[in-house]
């Protein structure tokens, strides 16, 4: 077992530097200047999509835009926005954030591309209900042939949606903010008191499928955010006059790597730097990995064009705003050059000494509210995944033990099974890049003859 741990987390390891990288940076640069940037221009027009404006009565699927994008969100805001923001921040100091924004900025062109794919090439499941993501964009529009690329898609899907991530470091936020400064010892009967709450508040929401996922999510997303903007508004408030020094030093410092304390890439700090954030980004808003067009193929339209925009704002909020506000957050307090801690420890720290008394309940809050919302949209990709290989009649097992595995990711130590989840997701994002890659020709036309047609 230990030397299957090795293996595993080694393999975690190093996918998820240079080869993801290439894959996921270099997948999105091509699609941003394959398109001459055509997505970003029409940034505005796809807020107006999101609204409803353009709705026609009776266009397939199941859910609304709004609803598409917050199941989508409610996955990808989480403790990456939290923790992992700190890490990059604690290794590669104010500059990481820089190269953070560029994957977001790369990321939305991606999620344009696999999105508007993921509604043109839906499919049909074993009950006959029209369903979209990469496993049905490759048999649908690549051709059977390429099935094995869809199962791979799946299989991968299936294990690396497996909530044990998310629920194990729920349990250690709630253990380290609320449990240990109330005097409360920590062990596995608090773990295991956390880990039953959990289950019961997932269960209660995955096992009334899509519908009341989404409708949680989409109720859950705008006030998580809201109450984390003004949380860390708050922050910045008290400590306005160092706001325009570290806005100033995210650019320059990404350039200069004055602070990266990693290993070198490239021959180089700047490489590093540039690996780290563009690896936290690509772990935070997960554009390229495939979960965003599973949510968004599900959504009630027939223009392709529609929700590929309205996806394209998924990095914008869960990168560009979220990220953004935890990175300011901890260098405007000072935190990441006085304290040693590190993930949402050092989070939690800036909020502490921005709110004395009261920031670790806040931050406490908002990674509920956090960790919560991924529980519920990741049980409804990886319930997907599980249909496609074995049918919409097995969704039940399925859905079963992704409840069970709350509580075990609740009371384990997740070293190996963490790193083990990872791999699944950089397996996930093989077939998503590379069938949105082959198909990316049709994209194209299809996008400059809407807005042709348009004018």
């Amino acid at each position: 077992m230990k030397a299957i741990e090795q293996w595993i987390v080694a393999a975690a390891n190093w996918i998820w530097d240079i080869p993801l990288l290439i894959l996921l940076t270099g997948g999105g640069l091509y699609f941003l200047l394959y398109s001459r940037f055509l997505p970003l221009v029409h940034f505005r027009f796809g807020i107006s999509v999101l609204t409803g404006r353009h709705d026609k009565t009776g266009d397939p699927g199941q859910i609304s835009h709004y609803q598409a994008l917050s199941v989508a969100l409610a996955a990808t805001i989480g403790m990456g926005n939290i923790a992992g923001v700190a890490v990059a921040i604690s290794l590669g100091g104010p500059g990481a954030v820089f190269w953070m924004w560029v994957s977001a900025i790369v990321g939305m062109a991606t999620n344009y591309f696999t999105c508007f794919l993921a509604v043109m090439y839906r499919g049909q499941d074993s009950a006959g209900e029209l369903q979209g993501g990469p496993m049905y964009v490759i048999t649908e529009g690549l051709g059977r042939r390429w099935k094995p690329l869809a199962v791979l898609f799946c299989v991968a899907g299936v294990f690396g949606c497996l909530p044990v991530f998310n629920s194990n470091q729920l349990t250690q936020a709630v253990s380290d903010i609320l449990v240990v400064p109330a005097g409360m010892e920590p062990g596995w009967r608090v773990n295991w008191i956390i880990g039953i709450v959990l289950v019961v508040l997932t269960g209660s929401v995955t096992l009334g499928g899509l519908n009341r996922i989404s409708q949680v999510a989409a109720a859950l997303v705008p006030v998580m955010v809201v109450v984390y903007f003004f949380a860390v508004a708050g922050i910045l408030f008290v400590y306005r006059e160092e706001v325009p020094h570290y806005l100033l030093l995210i650019f320059t410092d990404a350039f200069q790597a004055s602070h990266f304390h990693g290993e070198p890439v490239w021959g180089g700090a700047l490489g590093g730097l540039i690996v780290l954030g563009i690896r936290r980004a690509a772990f935070s808003n997960e554009a390229g990995i495939g979960t965003a067009p599973m949510a968004h193929g599900a959504a009630k339209t027939s223009e392709p064009v529609h929700e590929g925009l309205v996806a394209m704002l998924g990095p914008v909020i869960d990168t560009l705003v979220v990220c953004t506000l935890t990175a300011l957050a901890i260098l405007v307090t000072g935190v990441w050059e006085t304290s040693a801690n590190s993930g949402v420890s050092l989070t939690a720290h800036a909020f502490e000494t921005a709110y004395p008394g009261a920031g670790s309940y806040i931050l406490l809050l908002c990674i509920l509210s956090f960790g919560l919302s991924s529980l519920f949209s990741y049980s409804y990709f990886g319930n997907k995944c599980f249909a496609f290989l074995f049918g919409v009649g097995s969704q039940r097992i399925y859905l079963t033990a992704y409840v069970a595995s709350v509580l075990v990711g609740a009371v384990s130590s997740m070293a190996m099974i963490i790193s083990f989840i990872d791999l699944m997701f950089a397996l996930m994002a093989i077939p998503t890049v590379v069938s949105a890659v082959l198909l990316s020709p049709v994209v194209v036309r299809r996008t400059r003859a809407y807005f042709q047609a348009k004018r």
